[in-house]
Formats: C-alpha cells, sequence, structure tokens
C-alpha cells in the first residue's frame, strides 16, 4: 500500500507530464452530492480525510511542491487527526478557499487543471475570472489526474433499484412530469437539465440501493417541454417493471450516451443550474449550441414541498424510529447505572439492531455519530476513523443517527448525561435546549427564509459569549438525501423562503475541544398556522420526532415558564404517542422520562 507522500509524489508526475502547476481535487464525483461511493472517494485516497466536505490544492513544479487541504468548520479537528500536516496545509474551505489559496501562491503563468465533471459551472466560471486576474489558468481537463495514480481503485457497485409505489409519493411520475413541463413552458425553455440523482429519483418514483444510506438512483435526464424525459442510467440498476411504472414518455439510454445526446441538442433553450450542476455537461451543451437558461432546478424545490402523502410517511417513520431510540437511551441508563461503560462502537451498533428489524426498514441515513466525552466536541465525529473511545463517567454522550424507511427518512440527535456531569455542560445544555425551542415555536409570514430564522436558535448562546459553527438546520427528503436542498436554516444567505411542507432540522448545538459536545436535533416540517387573529396567514412548524430530551442536563433556573411548558407539552405528547407501542421497563422509563419539569 503506497504512502500519501508517494501518492502525491505519483500525483506531480503526471501533472508535470501533462503540462500543468497545481491541480484542484474536489471531494466530489459528477453529481456533486454529499454521498459519493468508494470509487470516487478521490480526496480520501489522495490525503486520508474522511469528512464529507472538503478539497485540496497540489503544486507540481519542481521548485514548489506543496499541498493544501481545505474543509469547513465541522472538521477542522477531525483534518488534523487524519491527515499529515508534514504534507498539506491546512485552510479553512470558507474563510480561504482553494482558489484564493492558488491566486496567492501562483506564478504568472501557471496552468491549473480540474475536472469539470466534479465543479460547478458557476465555480468554474468564477475560478477561471479570479486566476486570470493573476495571471494564471485554469484548464479544464475532463481525463481525471487522480484517477490516472489509484491503482488500487475499488471496483463501482451496481446494483437494481426499487419502485415506490403510488402510496408513498402521493403522485404518479407522469404527473409530476406534466407539473413540470409547465415550469418549462412558463419559463421559455425547451428542456431541463434534471443532474441530482435525487431529483431524478423523486420525478421518476424509484430509489436505488448502490448507496444504502443515500437510496438515489445514480441517473441524470433530460426533461423536456412535451413531459416527455430521456434518462441516462446503467440499465443494470433499473428495477423490473419500470417502464409500466414511470407511464409513458421516458426513453432509457445508457450513461455513455449522454456525450453525444448533450452535443446533439442543438439551439435549444435549456434550463440548467450553474450552482449544482456539473460544469462538463453544461459545457457540452453550449458547445452545442443550446443557451441556457441560468436559474434553480425546479424539481428540487417541488421535491422539498411534500404533499400529504409524504408527510404522513415521515410521520410514520418517525413514530417506529422513536420506538428504536427510545429503547436504545433505556438500554443505555442501564448499563451505566451497572457500570458497564461501553465505546462508542459498541454503542453504536446497539442502536442499528434495534432500528434494523423496523417495518420499511432499510438503512441508516448516515453513518452513526456516537461521540463520547471529547469526542462529541467534534461535530461530524466518526468513530470507525480511529479506535472507538469509551464512555467517562460525569460527562454527556451526543448520539446523532437516523434512518431509511419506505415511508420516510429520519434524523435526531440526542445528548445524554453520562453520571453527573458538570454545572457549566448542564448550563450550556439548557442555552441551546432553549435555542431549539425558540425555533420549533418560530412564527413566521410566507416569504421568511431560513437565515432570517437562524438566529432565533442561537440567541441565548449569543447572550453568553458562545456559537456553533455549522447551520441550524438541513432539508430532509421523502426516503431520500437526509441533507436535502434547496431549504435550510443557517447563518448563509438563502434566497428560498421556507414553504409548507419542507421538512428540516432543528439543531442547535455547542461544542468545546477536547472537552464535550452538545447538540439537540428533531425534524420538523413547515406548516400554515391556524387563526391567529392578525391580518395575513403564518407558517410554523410541526415537530415530527418524538423522543424525549434529557431532563437530567437541564439547569432549571434558566428555562422561562414558557419554556418549561414548552418541553413538557412535548414530553407529554411524546408519551401519549410513543408509550403505547413500548411494554415493560422501556415503557417505565419513557414515563419518568416524559414526567413534568419540576420548577
Amino acid at each position: 500500500m503506497i504512502s500519501p507522500k508517494e501518492r502525491l509524489q505519483a500525483l506531480r508526475l503526471r501533472l508535470r507530464e501533462r503540462g500543468y502547476d497545481a491541480l484542484v481535487v474536489p471531494r466530489a464525483d459528477e453529481y456533486l452530492g454529499e454521498y459519493i461511493p468508494a470509487d470516487k472517494e478521490r480526496l480520501h485516497w489522495l490525503t486520508g480525510f474522511t469528512g464529507s466536505a472538503g478539497a485540496a490544492v497540489v503544486l507540481a513544479r519542481p521548485d514548489d511542491e506543496r499541498a493544501a487541504i481545505f474543509v469547513d468548520g465541522r472538521y477542522t479537528v477531525q483534518v488534523r487527526e487524519q491527515v499529515d500536516a508534514d504534507l498539506y496545509e491546512i485552510c479553512h474551505l470558507i474563510e480561504q478557499p482553494p482558489i484564493q489559496w492558488l491566486s496567492a501562491n501562483l506564478q504568472p503563468g501557471a496552468r491549473v487543471a480540474c475536472d469539470p465533471r466534479l465543479h460547478s459551472l458557476a465555480w468554474l466560471r468564477g475560478s477561471i475570472a479570479a486566476l486570470r486576474q493573476v495571471d494564471a489558468e485554469l484548464v479544464a481537463d475532463g481525463d481525471n489526474l487522480v484517477d490516472a495514480c489509484w491503482s488500487d481503485r475499488p471496483a463501482p457497485v451496481v446494483r437494481r433499484g426499487l419502485l415506490l409505489d403510488e402510496q408513498y409519493t402521493g403522485e404518479h411520475s407522469l404527473a409530476k412530469r406534466e407539473r413540470m413541463a409547465k415550469v418549462l413552458v412558463e419559463r421559455g425553455a425547451d428542456s431541463a437539465l434534471v443532474f441530482a440523482p435525487d431529483a431524478v429519483s423523486w420525478l421518476l418514483n424509484v430509489r436505488g440501493t448502490d448507496m444504502p444510506k443515500l437510496p438515489v438512483l445514480p441517473a441524470t435526464a433530460l426533461l423536456h417541454a412535451d413531459a416527455s424525459l430521456d434518462l441516462y442510467v446503467d440499465p443494470a440498476r433499473l428495477p423490473q417493471g419500470f417502464a409500466e411504472h414511470v407511464g409513458e414518455g421516458v426513453r432509457v439510454y445508457p450513461e455513455q450516451a449522454l456525450d453525444e445526446a448533450l452535443r446533439g441538442v442543438g439551439d435549444k433553450n435549456v434550463l440548467a443550474c450553474p450552482n449544482t450542476a456539473n460544469a462538463w455537461m453544461q459545457l457540452q451543451l453550449e458547445q452545442a449550441g443550446a443557451t441556457l437558461i441560468a436559474t434553480a432546478d425546479p424539481v428540487a424545490l417541488a421535491k422539498a414541498c411534500k404533499n400529504e402523502a409524504e408527510l404522513n410517511g415521515a410521520r410514520s417513520a418517525h413514530r417506529r424510529d422513536a420506538v428504536a431510540e427510545i429503547a436504545f437511551l433505556h438500554w443505555l441508563d442501564a448499563e451505566v447505572a451497572a457500570g458497564r461503560l461501553h465505546d462508542e462502537a459498541i454503542l453504536a451498533d446497539k442502536l442499528y439492531s434495534l432500528r434494523q428489524p423496523l417495518p420499511e426498514f432499510h438503512a441508516v441515513s448516515f453513518d452513526t455519530i456516537s461521540a463520547a466525552g471529547g469526542n462529541a466536541a467534534m461535530a461530524h465525529y466518526n468513530h470507525l476513523n480511529g479506535t472507538p473511545a469509551e464512555l467517562p463517567m460525569d460527562s454527556v454522550y451526543l448520539v446523532d443517527s437516523g434512518g431509511q424507511y419506505t415511508d420516510g427518512t429520519t434524523d435526531i440527535t440526542r445528548t445524554v448525561a453520562i453520571g453527573n456531569p458538570p454545572a457549566e455542560v448542564r448550563r450550556l445544555y439548557t442555552l441551546v435546549l432553549k435555542g431549539h425551542i425558540a425555533l420549533a415555536e418560530a412564527v413566521f409570514p410566507p416569504g421568511t427564509t431560513g437565515t432570517q430564522l437562524d438566529a432565533m436558535a442561537r440567541q441565548f448562546l449569543w447572550r453568553e459569549g458562545f456559537d456553533y459553527d455549522h447551520g441550524t438546520g438541513h432539508g430532509v427528503g421523502a426516503f431520500l438525501s437526509v441533507h436535502e436542498g434547496p431549504q435550510r436554516i443557517a447563518k448563509a444567505s438563502s434566497t428560498v423562503a421556507l414553504r409548507p411542507g419542507m421538512i428540516v432540522s432543528n439543531e442547535p448545538g455547542y461544542y468545546r475541544d477536547g472537552q464535550f459536545g452538545i447538540r439537540c436535533e428533531n425534524l420538523v416540517a413547515v406548516r400554515e398556522v391556524g387563526e391567529l387573529g392578525g391580518d395575513r396567514a403564518m407558517l410554523g412548524f410541526e415537530t415530527l420526532t418524538l423522543v424525549p430530551f434529557d431532563n437530567r442536563l437541564l439547569a432549571v433556573e434558566l428555562l422561562t415558564p414558557a419554556e418549561v411548558a414548552w418541553l413538557d407539552a412535548y414530553h407529554a405528547r411524546v408519551w401519549q404517542e410513543i408509550g403505547p407501542a413500548l411494554d415493560g421497563a422501556v415503557r417505565d422509563w419513557l414515563h419518568a422520562a416524559t414526567r413534568p419539569v419540576a420548577l
């Protein structure tokens, strides 16, 4: 097995042979999604970094063999544990992005390579302009140079997908395509590039099984104004009965036919998103004479606004998921009380063993974050990347997990007392929970974005001089991606308004390096609020997750009567809806865990 240093040397040799001075290596495949198959994990192969977002830059001049890796605030601790600092300068992905670093470090006349399949068109064009300012050139080279060095690259996984019945989707594929075709006509488009696999999967009411945590069909499609659709996919991935399931107007082609199809579009108006679709596809369309209409993929927004069948499915999935989560929390308390302080791997495996038998369960929705003590300070910690730590007494345990069910996707984080945590931990936990409650109770007019709501969850931490370096809420799909756009709740600017039917997480947190981490996460659905007596309609949130918070971690004196009332009402609902599904010691545990807060 070759070392990271040898991999860098091999890559630099390839770059010099091609006349390049640098290469940008993102963590991405051609679909630009968060979850990518093992054979596309180029950044991991090159650097050893396993996080879900990041990039590297490799310089190749014989007199300048530097490299840098870029990660966001979720991974600043993890990257130092996984990546050799003697080989890579560690940089912040947002504060000093790769092109900015290159602009400061390249010599005039430098040629920088990138694979246009792994970057958005907006990134490519912005980067070309930025490097031109320092007399450097960005070259879109579709011959991926990392792949040329990756001798032990895994073989692709190809599995047959699933047909999703209308009882789960609430709408036939043809009806969805006709609805989207009307949007194309309104925008003067002949066709639309449906680029993201989750959008394709939603549009055709199918799901994939290649990557169980992300049940999407790896495919790309061109949707036309007559509601017909050209699908580019490995035929071995299509489930039996696909043609009858999707209805008329769907033409299937192998993936290899996409290049020729894009070049044959001609002088059509094609709707494509420059921020989410890869540059290579859009460049092919432009070179063929097509006019790109740069706008957000309309399928993404339609998919985000769940219909009543999808919302009912989410509610059912969360009720079942709560049974497993509550059984786990009961078991954990009993084990700690007996002096059995398990390690993070045993805990994660136990939780999986309780979810796995549940009806409609397919897989976890992401790798469980099972974080003991100081490991919880890494917001996206993964115990599989090293030796799992044992639970320390008088601390907190953070467990962030979820499941993929035929009728919905779940995601929940609970922070649990292990023994008697310090008063400072309880104070910070209460500040985090206060923010969670404030957001859960938010009422807002249509047109409000998640950016406008984000501060509601942070306000109590801010007042004490604290914050957290991740978003407060991400979108969640319907048996699709656990991280779904375009909706989000975050500091970062967003023009996407929250709309009825959207599902988002509510997950403020706090993290102290090397000591502990706290996060309180439920999933909520945007809904219309009943009559309030004012002069306009309002929106609010329906909480979907039904698992108690750990009242042992409360600094009750920091809670207002209204916050206590919300918490008591939430716990009463958990008991009422989930209690009947439990029995014996687990039911007794839930009854105690949902008692009203004693003031």
